[in-house]
């Protein structure tokens, strides 16, 4: 084994010619970094029995290094994973229109807190709060950061010091076990369970209702389905059973559906207008999943119940800043015309596009691809199916187009890694002995960026 002396010491590789190079560009901390993490490798590789590489391959090493460091960790993707609302790849992608808005409101003062009308302050909310109420028929509205946040919020507002019902079949753990039972410990509201995992009836909520009962709530279990013997109680009967023991209706709809899909997919998902007309007092629902705009969680109902929230101590804690606001407002503002909302906002363009048009999709995609193959990589086009994701549908499985990827001397695995680590990683899924792109998720500018990094499997 090489004496890890011989490994070139930090003075040495600044006064290489490479390092005054990389100093025209790069900060002497960032590059002071990059030389001893390196030869903390080159250590390790030693120690593990390898030989001592040349000077100018650590060089080379240390240039690879910097490109990492000073390259940004967030970044693009292609999803062709086939999941639209993938929480992994950031979930729902902004319409362009809406992503030029936030950049200007970015990078230029803005009207965030000020009325323009009036000339004083003014509140953030007044942005997007007529909107939400034009588009749901809510009396009023907030946004907080998410809609864990808005529930939070809307339990220690509404229950804080007494109980709340709730379906035993509805206390849904949500991503990054988050569980309501927990967010409504933090609320300051007492849990009350009723019924079992799979069935649950209007007498179980009435015979828990007491003295100490504060509010009924609904959670949709958007995320996971039980199927089967199983009953539970609409958000319109348990509407009536609130007004009649005089306590509000908290519903919590999860998905964010503004648009009614069932004559398009089939689902049985329900939109926020539909527990609001069905008589909840307050909804919440997530802004980044079948919405398809930014996270964030939006708070719509009563005022009675809203104006509450706006004075509350948690809500500066969990405000959402003008970036988020600028998103909101613009995907709010497609909605206005459902045809135009259904093809700008990409997740509702997406999940409703028809067999025909992703067979005709993909094989333009595959014949674009194939003159950047290297030799000994095939591609075809062939049928699977596409899920919605982002806990939203989990039953539902759209019929979609794959374009499956092989080759004479990489398994489906070696391709996977090999597309992940590329310049702008790709992102798919490995069946049936091959590595497959859903044609769903892959978006028309992904394409040269696909193209660059199938090149680079040779």
């Amino acid at each position: 084994m090489p004496h890890l002396s011989r490994i070139p010491k930090v003075d040495r590789i600044l006064a290489h010619p490479a390092a005054a190079a990389w100093l025209q560009t790069y900060r002497r901390p960032l590059l002071l970094r990059a030389i001893r993490q390196v030869l903390d490798d080159l250590r390790d590789e030693l120690r593990g029995g390898a030989s001592l590489p040349a000077l100018e391959t650590i060089i080379a090493r240390i240039g690879a290094e910097l490109l990492r460091l000073d390259t940004p960790h967030l970044c693009r993707v292609v999803n062709g994973t086939g999941t639209v609302i993938n929480t992994n790849l950031g979930r729902s992608p902004l319409p362009p229109t809406v992503a030029r808005q936030m950049l200007e409101t970015a990078t230029h003062y803005s009207n965030l807190e000020f009325d323009l009308a009036a000339g004083e302050r003014g509140e953030r909310y007044s942005h997007v709060e007529p909107l939400v109420c034009e588009l749901t028929g809510a009396e009023a509205a907030i946004v907080v950061n998410n809609n864990a946040a808005a529930l939070l919020l809307a339990l220690a507002s509404m229950g804080r010091g007494r109980e709340v019902i709730v379906s035993r079949g509805e206390l849904v753990e949500i991503g990054g076990s988050f569980r309501i039972p927990e967010v409504m410990t933090q609320s300051g509201a007492l849990l009350r369970e009723v019924g079992t995992t799979n069935r649950t009836h209007l007498k179980d909520y009435r015979g828990a209702i007491t003295e100490q009962t504060g509010l009924l709530l609904k959670v949709s279990c958007s995320n996971f389905a039980v199927v089967g013997f199983t009953a539970e109680v609409g958000a319109g009967e348990l509407a009536a059973l609130a007004r009649e023991a005089a306590l509000p209706l908290l519903v919590d709809c999860g998905s964010g559906l503004m648009i009614d899909l069932e004559p398009l997919l089939g689902c049985g998902e329900k939109t926020v207008q539909h527990y609001l007309q069905s008589g909840a007092d307050v909804v919440v629902c997530s802004g980044d999943k079948l919405l398809g705009g930014p996270q964030i969680g939006i708070i719509a109902g009563k005022r009675e119940f809203i104006a509450p929230m706006k004075k509350h101590p948690l809500l500066r804690a969990l405000r959402v800043d003008k970036m988020t606001l600028a998103a909101l407002e613009g995907v709010l503002r497609l909605y206005r015309d459902e045809r135009q909302a259904r093809e700008e906002i990409p997740t509702l363009r997406m999940l409703t596009m028809t067999e025909e048009e992703l067979a005709r999709r993909g094989g333009r995609m595959v014949r674009r691809l194939r003159s950047h193959l290297p030799a000994g990589l095939r591609l075809s086009l062939v049928s699977g199916f596409s899920m919605v994701g982002g806990g939203a549908l989990p039953l539902l499985q759209l019929p979609t187009r794959l374009i499956s990827l092989q080759s004479d001397t990489l398994s489906a695995g070696e391709i996977e890694v090999l597309l992940r680590r590329a310049d702008t990683p790709v992102i798919g899924r490995i069946a049936r002995g091959a590595f497959l792109l859903d044609v769903r998720t892959v978006m028309d500018d992904d394409l040269p960026l696909l193209a660059a990094a199938l090149e680079g499997l040779e």
